[in-house]
Order: C-alpha cells, then sequence, then structure tokens
C-alpha cells in the first residue's frame, strides 16, 4: 500500500481534462501538494494509506478557479462610486482616492481582505493589476493563494513611482526578488492604451522577448476608448499594440466588449487569450463582450471579476453563470456556452491564459492540488441530474465547503483555517473612515 498526503472522496470529481466529464464516486489523492492520482473511491482506499482521509458524500470536487483579471486592493472601494460611467469613475473617484492612500499598507490589506473573499468562494488563483506588487504578493503569500501579480506600467506619476521607466523596473526588481516563490507568477501589465505611449509599448515587446511573461491590458473596454484612440494615433487599440509588436500568445486583452470581425480572427490567428468580465462590463455599461464569436473562431477565452469597486464582488460562480447566460442571449441560441464550457473558462482557459496550465486549471495527475469541494446537496441544489450544469447554473460561492490550494487546506466546512475574518473586518472599516475622510 502507498502513502500519502489526503484522499479525497467525492460523489462527483469534475477533471476539467477531459472535457464534459464527471467521474461518479471518485477520489483524488494528493501527495507533497500535487496530485498523485485520481481513481475510484473504493480502489483509493485498497491502494492509498493517507494521513488524511476526507469523504464529501453529495460534493463536487473541481479544480480551484482562475480569476483571471482583478485589482484585489480594490476590495476596500468596494461600492465607493456605483451606477456611474467608467471615466467619471476612474477621474472623479478612484484615481483621486489612490492618489492620497496607495500605499503598501493599503495594498496589503485589500489585497489580503480580497484573498478571503476569493478563497471562500472557490477562486484559488488570480490575475491582479496594481501598484506595490510585492505587497500583493506579501498578501497572496500570507494568505496562501496562488498568484499572477501584474508589473504595472502607466505614463503617469503615482505614490509608486514616477513614470513609466521606474514603473518597469520596480516591476522588474519584484519579479527578480520572488520569482522563486511557487505560488507566485508575474504579467507584464500596461493599464490601457488610453494611459499607456507607444515607446512604452514597444519597451515591454522588447522585454517579453527577454522575459517570456503574459502581458496584461484592458483592451476595446469602451467606444469611447476606441473613438479615443482614433482620434489620436488614427488607428484601434489592439492595431496600436500589433504596431508595437503586443499582438501575440503573450497577449491578455481584458474585456474586449468591442471587436469587429477581423479583429477577432486577428487575435484567433495570433493565439491571444480575453478576460471576460461580464459583471463589470454591464455595470459600467460598457456592453457586452462578443463572447460567442471569439470562442467559435477559437480565441481562448477566460473569465474575471475586475475589480470589487467595480462589479461589486469577486465571485467566479457568479461571472460563470451570467457570462453563459449572456452568450446565449447575445447569440439568439440556446447551445452557445454550455455549462461544461463555461467552466473550462473560469479554470483552465485562465490557467492556460498565465501560462500556468501545467500546473493548475485542472485535475490531473502531476498537477498542483488545487481543489474545491461544492456541496450539491443543499435543498436548494436537489435534485442533482447534472453536476456541471449545476455548478453553473444553481449553485454559488456559498456552496464551496473546502478548498485546498497546493495541498494546503484554506477553507473546511465553509470557514477559512489560516485567515482572521473578522480581523479583516475591521482593517476594512478603518480603511473606510480614511477615504470618508477625503
Amino acid at each position: 500500500m502507498q502513502t500519502a498526503d489526503a484522499i479525497i472522496e467525492s460523489t462527483w470529481v469534475i477533471p476539467v481534462e477531459p472535457a464534459r466529464t464527471a467521474l461518479p464516486d471518485h477520489a483524488v489523492v494528493v501527495r507533497d501538494g500535487r496530485i498523485l492520482a485520481l481513481l475510484p473511491a473504493d480502489e483509493a482506499r485498497t491502494a492509498y494509506r493517507a494521513a488524511q482521509h476526507l469523504q464529501l458524500p453529495g460534493h463536487a470536487l473541481i479544480p480551484g478557479l482562475v480569476n483571471l483579471h482583478t485589482h484585489a486592493a480594490m476590495t476596500l472601494m468596494r461600492g465607493l462610486a456605483d451606477d456611474i460611467a467608467l471615466m467619471e469613475w476612474l477621474n472623479r473617484h478612484i484615481w483621486p482616492v489612490e492618489k492620497q492612500l496607495a500605499s503598501p499598507e493599503f495594498v496589503y490589506d485589500g489585497t489580503l481582505l480580497a484573498c478571503a473573499e476569493m478563497l471562500r468562494g472557490g477562486i484559488t488563483t488570480f490575475n491582479d493589476m496594481y501598484f506595490f506588487p510585492a505587497a500583493a504578493a506579501r498578501a497572496a503569500l500570507d494568505a496562501g493563494i496562488r498568484a499572477a501579480l501584474g508589473m504595472i506600467v502607466i505614463e503617469f506619476p503615482s505614490p509608486y513611482a514616477a513614470d513609466a521607466h521606474d514603473y518597469l523596473a520596480k516591476g522588474l526588481a519584484v519579479r527578480d526578488e520572488l520569482k522563486g516563490e511557487p505560488l507566485l507568477s508575474f504579467c507584464f501589465a500596461p493599464h490601457a492604451p488610453y494611459t499607456v505611449g507607444d515607446r512604452t509599448l514597444e519597451r515591454i515587446a522588447t522585454l517579453i522577448g527577454e522575459i517570456d511573461v503574459p502581458v496584461h491590458i484592458h483592451l476595446h473596454e469602451t467606444d469611447d476608448e476606441i473613438a479615443q484612440s482614433m482620434a489620436q494615433h488614427q488607428v484601434r487599440p489592439l492595431e496600436r499594440l500589433a504596431r508595437a509588436g503586443l499582438v501575440g500568445s503573450n497577449l491578455i486583452a481584458v474585456h474586449g466588449v468591442h471587436l469587429s470581425d477581423a479583429e477577432i480572427a486577428e487575435l484567433a490567428r495570433q493565439g491571444c487569450h480575453v478576460a471576460h468580465c461580464p459583471s463589470s462590463n454591464l455595470k459600467l455599461a460598457s456592453g457586452i463582450a462578443p463572447v460567442a464569436q471569439l470562442l467559435d473562431a477559437g480565441v481562448n477565452v477566460g473569465l474575471g471579476t475586475d475589480g470589487a469597486a467595480s462589479n461589486n464582488r469577486l465571485d467566479l460562480f457568479a461571472e460563470m453563470r451570467l457570462a453563459a447566460l449572456l452568450a446565449k442571449g447575445a447569440s439568439g441560441v440556446p447551445t452557445t456556452l454550455p455549462a461544461w464550457q463555461a467552466l473550462e473558462m473560469a479554470t483552465l482557459h485562465g490557467a492556460r491564459a498565465l501560462g500556468i496550465d501545467a500546473v493548475a486549471g485542472s485535475l490531473r495527475p502531476g498537477k498542483s492540488a488545487d481543489l474545491v469541494a461544492v456541496n450539491l446537496a443543499a435543498p436548494e441544489l436537489s435534485p442533482c441530474y447534472d453536476p456541471v450544469s449545476h455548478l453553473v447554473y444553481a449553485a454559488g460561492r456559498e456552496h464551496v465547503s473546502h478548498v485546498w490550494v497546493a495541498g494546503r487546506q484554506v477553507i473546511q466546512d465553509g470557514r477559512h483555517i489560516h485567515l482572521d475574518p473578522a480581523a479583516l473586518t475591521a482593517k476594512a472599516a478603518q480603511w473606510q473612515q480614511r477615504i470618508q475622510a477625503l
């Protein structure tokens, strides 16, 4: 009999790879933070002896969810300025607060608060774009969550950096310092075409030739963004990125709401990725992204929440459901974006965009044990004919019962093991007082 650290049995195991698979009465065997085996539960009991043996009747065991786009520290500004347009939201509310209060302390506290929310909702990886990435990294490591940290770049000064060169230098220094951390990866994160100049975009393209990491950028989010680009540069934003050498398999285009057929075809041809953020797009009235067309063209589309200041939840269960429903409504075809594909978008597709799909995004032997157990036996979820359908259309983050990141359990019976929610809430209240006093 072989030894293992944990055997986790579940009524269903949804590995995501292979697609459309729900394995009944199976177990995941974990050793040294990785998945050792995935096999029928009775065989696991015979073949392995483990320090932890957990049986979860009525549950579905799935890969940890991957939040492909967020601004974690902005959780401290949740609900600060709602029901207004994007540029007014940024110029009159968000950027003034950041100018006054953005600091390593602000980023650490806001990111830790976000990590607590995400883990409780089954998110085990997030792709962040914000100032002071070293502080965000410290919060992610303290929470025990996997993070892709954006090396943010904008042209104007902030409390974090003086200019584009300074942003890049500081981001690269953080990457050099922390690149050995197994839960951390990095992205270049030029904020958006309207906040980053051509020379900076070209510099990032050169750096990608030296450092093979993704490029995470807001792109084609609003009509105004495109009109502004046409007025200032005589080309649409995607074409600006192409001329700078940034349209390729490293590109994660965030939002991608306003894309022509030719642009969709180009994203597919170049192997680009799109981070679809349906709740944020609707709340800011940016529009509905052409997800059906992107998927039909072969573009890899993952799901993001955006920040809590514009969503206002870091909830990928909500995003899965909304993405599927919007795609059906926009296309007029009820078979568009079925439940299994929405789950792929929230797991494997996001991991693929971040270049970590060899580690996360599905349940396969050798991959990291990033696992989420969802209780599908609750009265409001009964009966359950199809667990994948239930995960997307019926279940919510409140049904997440257990979460592991790299084999380390962080949520048990719906409660944090290592974080103190009361302390996080008290810290958030302190920041609220400071923000309201501005």
